[in-house]
């Protein structure tokens, strides 16, 4: 062709070449959440013992693969304010079919508190409007969660 010389002709040819093989690469499994097991282990190691609140949510897909776990709020030693359109931003932007929402208690003891279960109701109220179903609010202590959902508590 006019203007490309034999150089650049191979750069060219070596780039389509990365492109192709690049296509064949076995994708990274994502991991699957079948149980709040799965979930809290996801997270446990980074948040066992953290100084501060934090809460994350885990989205998924249809599948259940999980899509990403991003930090929605950092609170204080012992409590975070969340805002429940917050939690669901990401999820929207990603496409999520459902979420697990958890977060830790610095105290070591994940014994839900009376706000965790009125925020987990706001939140699961939340999800059925915008049709991302919430699977679940996971408590993360040292070593040690609770699953709202097993508990009973909000989950029906």
């Amino acid at each position: 062709m006019k203007g490309i010389d034999e150089v650049k002709a191979a750069q060219i040819k070596a780039a389509l070449e990365l492109g192709r093989r690049a296509t064949k690469l076995p994708r990274p499994e994502r991991p699957i959440v079948r149980s709040p097991a799965e979930a809290a282990n996801l997270l446990m190691p980074e948040m066992c013992n953290l100084e501060q609140e934090h809460t994350r949510a885990i989205l998924l897909n249809t599948r259940n693969h999980v899509l990403s776990m991003p930090t929605i709020y950092i609170g204080n030693l012992n409590s975070t304010v969340i805002r429940v359109a917050e939690l669901f931003r990401a999820g929207i932007r990603q496409n999520a079919a459902s979420i697990i929402v958890a977060h830790n208690h610095p105290s070591g003891d994940p014994a839900p508190s009376p706000e965790d279960v009125v925020i987990t109701r706001k939140v699961v109220e939340a999800g059925e409007l915008l049709g991302i179903e919430v699977l679940d609010h996971i408590i993360i202590g040292r070593n040690s969660f609770v699953s709202l959902k097993e508990r009973g508590l909000v989950f029906e």
